[in-house]
């Protein structure tokens, strides 16, 4: 399955804007299918709602494109239970991609919500763009009496979490890819992933 998402726009160095007006968005679409060459994106996800549109309009834009046969799915990016239950009631949501990771857990009622409707929860910086990761980072002690590492760790609580949670970690090898795929046989108990969870304050970020 290929996933991808449109509605920002980068104006420079970390300089991003959401631009969501549906014809943006049907160009967004319509680019992605073809550099993609696809006649039709599997999950698509709205990057960022903007608030300068009716998020209604936005999702229904997308509801448009799925209903042309070019989107099979549509979800969402950086939202909350009730933008997520707004977007709902245009159109059925698939999934979800929130920032969350051990660090970062200000969006833990919107993974519980999304298990609740059956909508997939995708976590983007599961790692905390690499600190998780770190063989010397706040997670080595534990990944060492697990005999694993600490990426594999992260992971592997984010996917102990929910069914719904499919994490998804930068990969730049297939070795790489080997190593994060073995996270989802790592057995831990929900008394170690509480306390995974415990560890850590949430940043707010």
């Amino acid at each position: 399955m290929i996933s991808t998402k449109g509605g920002l726009t980068r104006q420079g160095p970390d300089r991003w804007h959401a631009v969501g007006r549906p014809e943006h968005l049907r160009q967004c679409v319509e680019m992605s299918l073809r550099r993609l060459r696809l006649d039709c994106l599997d999950l698509y996800h709205l990057h960022r709602i903007d608030p300068l549109v009716p998020l209604e309009d936005q999702v229904g834009a997308l509801a448009e494109l799925r209903t042309e046969g070019k989107i099979r799915h549509i979800g969402l990016s950086e939202v909350d239970v009730e933008e997520i239950e707004r977007a709902r009631a245009v159109t059925d949501i698939a999934a979800v991609q929130n920032i969350f990771n051990l660090t970062r857990q200000r969006y833990r009622d919107t993974l519980d919500h999304c298990t609740e409707a059956g909508i997939g929860f995708i976590p983007f910086f599961p790692l905390g763009v690499g600190r998780l990761a770190r063989h010397d980072g706040p997670l080595a002690t534990t990944a060492a009496t697990h005999r694993t590492t600490p990426a594999q760790l992260a992971l592997a609580r984010l996917l102990h979490l929910s069914p719904a949670v499919v994490p998804i970690p930068g990969t730049t090898s297939v070795d790489h890819l080997t190593t994060n795929l073995a996270s989802a046989d790592l057995p831990l108990t929900d008394s170690e992933v509480s306390a995974l969870g415990r560890a850590w304050t949430d940043t707010g970020a």
